[in-house]
């Protein structure tokens, strides 16, 4: 375990670490993690980390990994929010659930990195693999959506394809590597993207809202051979709905699944802050405002 003294953003050095601490010290910058690294599981060993199943089964009751909590008010056990309770001025969490992180990096850019940047420029590097030239479509520019687009950029994709019903989303899109946008709101996006490449589709195309009607939609946009990457978290009754046959089939499609952006993150997380520093990466222009804790 490691105690960790947060600042309001999320990110923090550690201030204590347990007896059988074997990768961090007191003192270590590090960001905190959803998704640990044991890396002794099965998962781990496949080395699909990203799926590491150590401590998921105490994580989902708020718990440590030995069944109890660390956190307490007014004599009343508190829970640990998704492992991590960073809105906590001080945390403790498992050692595998802390990322360790370059000293000159600022915390209140960094954290950004603990979940929409890993995960939306990881569903691109990791999960989908895009290719330098490849036709690539985003539909949602949320805070992973545009991570989304700004992996699409850095893997080399020759046409970036935003999507969205928010103009203001769709502009703030080119500034992070789109080439060529769609409103959703003003007509059919699938008809729209075919026409954009020809009648072919996307190369690769993400979902990245969680909706039955944008999964589809994804889906459909995706070329023959191409490849559908489900990204959005959806509620748990959306279901896939599509033509076995002559949608997916016939048109040799791969509809995929990305959790955390198929990252290994005791290695993507800092690379990730290296191209920051180098200023490949755009971290800043993420943050719309910062606000105190007390107000959150």
């Amino acid at each position: 375990w490691c105690a960790a003294r947060l600042g309001h953003e999320g990110a923090g050095s550690g201030v204590e670490v347990g007896v059988d601490g074997k990768s961090l010290k007191q003192g270590d910058h590090g960001i905190p993690r959803y998704t640990p690294e044991c890396p002794e599981c099965e998962y781990c060993l496949n080395p699909k980390t990203n799926l590491c199943q150590a401590i998921r089964s105490t994580q989902g009751q708020g718990l440590m990994p030995d069944g109890t909590s660390r956190f307490s008010l007014n004599g009343k056990k508190l829970h640990h929010y998704m492992g991590t309770s960073t809105f906590a001025n001080y945390t403790v969490l498992p050692e595998i659930a802390l990322a360790k992180v370059r000293e000159d990096a600022p915390f209140d850019k960094i954290c950004y990195i603990g979940c929409g940047v890993t995960t939306g420029i990881g569903a691109v590097i990791n999960t989908a693999k895009v290719l330098p030239g490849a036709n690539v479509a985003v539909f949602g520019l949320g805070g992973i959506g545009l991570n989304v687009v700004q992996g699409a950029r850095i893997a080399g994709a020759g046409e970036i394809i935003a999507i969205d019903m928010n103009e203001t989303k769709l502009q703030m899109a080119k500034e992070f590597g789109a080439t060529a946008s769609v409103n959703a709101s003003q007509g059919d996006p699938v008809a729209q993207v075919m026409e954009m490449t020809g009648g072919r589709g996307a190369d690769v195309a993400f979902e990245v809202i969680g909706l039955q009607a944008t999964i589809d939609q994804t889906i459909n946009m995706t070329r023959r051979g191409g490849e559908a990457i489900l990204v959005g978290v959806p509620k748990m009754d959306v279901m896939v709905t599509q033509p076995a046959f002559f949608g997916i089939v016939l048109a040799e499609k791969t509809i995929k699944g990305c959790w955390y952006g198929s990252s290994n993150v005791q290695k993507d997380v800092p690379k990730l802050i290296d191209l920051y520093k180098k200023g490949e990466l755009k971290l800043d222009e993420l943050i719309s405002r910062t606000i105190p804790l007390e107000e959150v």
